[in-house]
């Protein structure tokens, strides 16, 4: 019985739930096995605490070069990459490794088989057990964003006999389809508020498109109003469970105790919710049907593709972008504030997965697009002659086979298909052609603070790192249009493709953090990532007094780092209060939130501006 525990976005109790759950059934003899497939940002050991048995590398044999001896520099390798991994200079093949998606294309076409490959590390797997329950978790390195996929597949492989709960990835690209495919049951955690019922949105569509029907657990159940209970009913989405909006719980929470083993009116909440988990998936639903794209719309409007990387086209700007080791640190919020704060600015919301910032700034649409951001495969089954040569070359697991009247038929999985070509490569009867994938859609809008872009990637697609480089370069584009010369980034979260395509070529990273086990990890992970890139960076600490503690601790590793110390924020809901009014907090009130921001945005500009 596989559990997979998801969201729209990060930061709504995801791994709280998950091992929480995991807790509770081991406690009432269930044989349960923790998966922890969020290998960007791993943090349920922080919880569970298991006894570490077994490490391993993850290896994938890689190209890295070519053999001089008989490479004959034809160039049909550079042609056959689709990712520009691969370059002809100067009579030299080059190679770029953090390009590379190990696709196999290059291997394919070569004539003198001249490809030199080498085992490239992309992560690594920890095996461990805690009080009966079987541990396992991966650790992506930095900088291989585009083999998340690659390695969830590898935690994947330790699934329990019994009950297996696997913690994904935020979000509704790849890396979570990858997770939440197969699963019996998803269960989706949310809050009620404007940003985590926009995100569930995106969640649920994504679990519908992979013939899951999910169901609804909300965290920190705090109702301003009934958006989200109509939402659920009107797509007839079982919420499963409630999780009072309690101090308490975040206090536990940030020393890493399991919340559930503290406090008994949370045992028994989890409990009842297990119970229920349980029960929802040894059920069979149909879920429910999306409704399919309108081609005809999609070709009224205009496409564009990757862009290359202008980020310096503004003469002189100045470009501070807002990130976090994982999300609901409180990075939006933040960088609404910040708007607020400067009023005269260039914006751009790249956290493409699940884009919040629109629903605070409320823009006007001005121009909008959608965004391709490659090519997907599709078989022709009438020239088809069922070899399966191209079966056996997907790395993607893409290509699947069924049995219709004793043969063979063979079929793409559009929602696996990287579009990498080389399945075409070798295909004996020409029968797979590839079309243009629509991967999301780009908006350029005016706002009470100054011009933005934004976007929205498409459920269950790739290529976010290229869409985020496609609305930086159109914010740029305005940018000059309106002669500013300061733009803001609210970043992806994580140490994925988004992330290095949010900070790539930015002259300042201001990092949101929180005071807990969990805050602690991923601010290490985000600052190793810092570092690759050799960026300059600031931190900020949100909700400081929650563990003080971990604040003093986060201080000491931001000096270590040398990153500059920005301030802190105290823990208060008027941040959410602003959210529901849909206004930063800097507009909707005056406390001591507002001007622990203020004094932060201060330092801000004596560095940045």
């Amino acid at each position: 019985m596989k559990i997979s525990i998801s969201s729209g976005k990060g930061g709504t109790g995801k791994t709280f739930v998950a091992t929480n759950i995991s807790y509770v059934l081991n406690d009432m003899n269930k044989n349960t096995t923790f998966l922890d497939c969020d290998v960007e940002e791993p943090n349920g050991h922080l919880f569970l605490k298991p006894d570490i048995y077994k490490q391993e590398d993850v290896n994938l044999l890689s190209p890295v070069g070519v053999d001089d001896k008989l490479c004959t520099k034809c160039g049909k390798c550079v042609k056959a990459c689709r990712y520009n991994a691969i370059a002809l200079v100067n009579d030299k093949v080059l190679f770029f490794k953090n390009l590379c998606h190990i696709c196999g294309a290059c291997q394919l076409v070569c004539p003198e088989n001249a490809i030199i490959e080498q085992n490239r590390k992309i992560g690594q797997l920890f095996h461990g057990i805690r009080t009966n329950v079987d541990f396992h978790y991966g650790l992506l390195e930095t900088g291989e964003g585009g083999m998340t996929p690659r390695l969830i597949k590898k935690v994947k492989e330790n699934i329990g006999k019994e009950i297996t709960i696997i913690d994904s990835p935020p979000g509704t690209s790849c890396p979570v389809v990858e997770t939440v495919k197969n699963s019996d049951l998803c269960v989706l955690v949310t809050d009620p508020t404007p940003f985590g019922i926009n995100d569930l949105k995106l969640a649920v569509n994504m679990c519908r498109e992979i013939n899951i029907e999910p169901v609804i657990l909300v965290n920190r159940a705090r109702y301003f109003n009934d958006d989200l209970k109509n939402y659920c009913k009107s797509e007839n989405l079982e919420i499963i469970g409630e999780i009072p909006d309690d101090r308490r719980v975040a206090e536990y929470y940030s020393y890493g105790h399991i919340v559930s083993k503290n406090l008994p009116e949370i045992y028994e909440l989890f409990k009842d919710i297990a119970l229920k988990i349980l029960s929802f998936s040894q059920k069979k639903y149909e879920p429910v049907k999306r409704i399919e794209k309108n081609n005809e719309i999609i070709k009224s409007v205009k496409i564009e593709c990757s862009v290359r990387n202008n980020f310096s086209q503004i003469n002189n700007a100045k470009e501070i972008v807002i990130i976090s080791g994982k999300g609901g640190t409180g990075k939006t919020s933040l960088a609404a504030s910040f708007c607020a704060l400067q009023k005269n600015i260039a914006i751009s919301d790249c956290d493409v997965d699940a884009a919040d910032l629109h629903l605070v700034l409320n823009p006007e649409i001005k121009d909008k697009g959608f965004f391709s951001g490659g090519e997907r495969a599709v078989i022709d089954k009438t020239k088809c002659i069922s070899c399966g040569e191209c079966y056996n070359v997907c790395n993607f697991d893409a290509i699947k086979v069924k049995l219709k009247n004793n043969k063979k038929i063979y079929f793409i999985e559009k929602n696996f298909c990287e579009g990498c070509g080389a399945c075409g490569i070798v295909c004996k009867s020409n029968a797979i052609t590839f079309l243009q994938s629509v991967n999301g859609e780009w908006f350029v809008s005016d706002t009470r603070f100054g011009p933005m872009s934004y976007a929205k990637l498409g459920i269950a697609e790739e290529n976010s790192g290229k869409l985020v480089s496609l609305i930086r370069n159109k914010k740029n584009e305005v940018a000059v249009n309106y002669k500013l010369k300061e733009s803001i980034i609210d970043g992806s979260p994580g140490t994925g493709c988004p992330v290095i395509a949010s900070i790539t070529g930015t002259d300042y990273a201001v990092i949101v953090t929180e005071p807990t086990v969990s805050g602690v990890h991923d601010l290490k992970r985000i600052f190793e990532l810092i570092k690759f890139f050799n960026l300059r960076s600031g931190v900020i600490i949100n909700k400081y007094d929650l563990n003080i503690d971990k604040t003093r601790e986060i201080k000491e590793i931001t000096g270590d780092y040398k990153s500059d110390f920005l301030g802190m924020i105290p823990y208060d809901k008027s941040v959410t209060e602003a959210q529901m009014k849909e206004l930063s907090v800097i507009e909707y009130t005056e406390n001591a939130v507002t001007v622990a921001i203020n004094e932060i945005w201060e330092n801000i500009k004596k560095i940045f501006i």
